[in-house]
């Protein structure tokens, strides 16, 4: 029996209680959602949804173990595929893409925190955000300084999909939710 959204929160849940890490969990989830439709034509969109939003899942509490905890523990509920996918999300494994959902995990991630981020910094958030705004900070090192750069143009390669599209993509799946993800802006 495949582990639900509900399952999935409760893992989650368990494990974070951090509110910018639930946030980022809540909006990858959103991301690989619209993924699913995009890259894997609307298959599995609960799949791809319970792939984003555990990804991060034992990041608060075991950091250093990342993301060793929530890959076994997905093992052991029988999901291999998203197990794999969120191994293949730490790159620093080495681990060779097998799916279209490991590339995309991967490509929606940091972006998706990046854009987050974009927006709060934003008086109208995601409002009116473009692509063009996102470059020009991605450009600025200083500017959200933990995300990797290099993972997000690697990834969106590895994807094989134009960086101004998939940051488009990102901003459209993420537009619709912006009350509950805090980045509409000041009003």
């Amino acid at each position: 029996m495949p582990i639900t959204r509900e399952q999935a929160l409760q893992q989650l849940h368990a494990w974070t209680t951090n509110p910018s890490l639930l946030g980022h969990a809540r909006s990858v989830e959103i991301v690989m959602r619209a993924a699913a439709a995009k890259y894997a034509d609307g298959t599995n969109e609960e799949l791809w949804g319970i792939t984003g939003l555990l990804h991060d899942a034992d990041y608060a509490q075991w950091p250093e173990d990342h993301p060793q905890r929530i890959v076994d523990w997905l093992r052991q509920q029988g999901e291999e595929e998203i197990a794999y996918a969120v191994a293949f999300h730490q790159t620093k494994w080495n681990l060779p893409a097998k799916s279209q959902m490991d590339k995309a995990l991967l490509a929606c991630d940091e972006l998706a925190g990046f854009v987050v981020a974009c927006c709060l910094v934003r008086p109208d958030g995601i409002t009116s955000l473009e692509p063009k705004s996102v470059k020009k900070k991605l450009k600025d090192k200083a500017f959200a300084a933990k995300v990797d750069r290099d993972i997000i143009r690697n990834s969106v390669e590895l994807l094989g999909v134009d960086m101004d599209s998939h940051i488009q993509f990102v901003i459209a799946a993420l537009k619709p939710h912006a009350v509950e993800l805090g980045i509409a802006g000041r009003q």
